[in-house]
């Protein structure tokens, strides 16, 4: 796919201005699309988060996405179990490349125009990573999904996520969870669990709560880039979060 693509132009809303920011981009986890399965896709759970894209698209934001491959290959599984870690980590960026591919299906059986851009080149499926042809794509209104994590090995997709959103301008990264923001331990296994509403990159870092890994929380902070942690599970969360609703959790610096 390039710029000449027959896809007509998506129509931009006007409702921009009654959002907390304009461009932002959503981070995922590749297990969030196995829905209650233990493995691989459920096409009825990347159909709802496509809902929830669409309806944060519908009012204007911007929006960018990375999608992670836990659901179908964890290089850092791949290399614990004997397999040259280089070549784990290439098999769970290409596992990547599959779920963006099921995501702009999703999508764009919603009406949302999208493009899938990947950082290993592979142009039968997908664009090449132009950090100026994605800003473009945004600006055009297009959900853009980006594959293939940096498109080097030992670096997460939680780092490709917190790099994409700085080259694009994001104005903040939001991290779908199964949860509603951050605890200062699992409120699945302790009641007494305490969420914070704000918390600083130095206190996510010290205490480890997990809320990305190491490298992603120190290029955030670095540049300034808030992280808006929020449960993917509550209908409706993504988009009353930008409209100031909603509960979650704000890594700030």
């Amino acid at each position: 796919m390039n710029e000449t693509s027959a896809q007509p132009e998506a129509p931009k809303s006007t409702s921009q201005k009654d959002t907390a920011y304009r461009r932002v981009l959503l981070k995922i986890s590749g297990e969030a699309l196995m829905g209650d399965m233990g493995f691989g896709l459920h096409p009825p759970t990347v159909q709802r988060i496509a809902r929830e894209v669409k309806s944060v698209h519908d009012l204007g934001v911007e929006i960018s996405m990375v999608i992670g491959g836990g659901n179908i290959f964890r290089g850092l599984q791949g290399s614990a179990q004997g397999m040259e870690r280089t070549t784990a980590d290439y098999m769970g960026m290409l596992a990547t490349v599959m779920n963006a591919l099921a995501m702009q299906a999703a999508l764009e059986a919603e009406g949302v125009y999208t493009r899938v851009i990947s950082a290993i080149p592979m142009d039968q499926v997908c664009e090449p990573y132009i950090r100026r042809r994605a800003v473009r794509h945004l600006e055009k209104g297009r959900v853009v999904i980006f594959a293939a994590g940096t498109g080097n090995p030992y670096f997460t997709t939680d780092t490709a996520a917190t790099l994409r959103a700085n080259e694009m301008s994001c104005q903040a990264i939001f991290k779908g969870t199964k949860v509603d923001g951050v605890y200062d331990k699992d409120p699945k296994k302790f009641a007494d669990a305490k969420r914070y509403d704000r918390v600083s990159y130095d206190e996510v870092l010290q205490k480890h709560l997990g809320v990305m890994d190491a490298s992603a929380i120190a290029l955030a902070r670095d540049n300034k880039l808030p992280i808006i942690v929020f449960s993917l599970d509550e209908p409706g969360g993504f988009v009353g979060i930008l409209r100031g609703e909603g509960t979650y959790t704000e890594v700030h610096a």
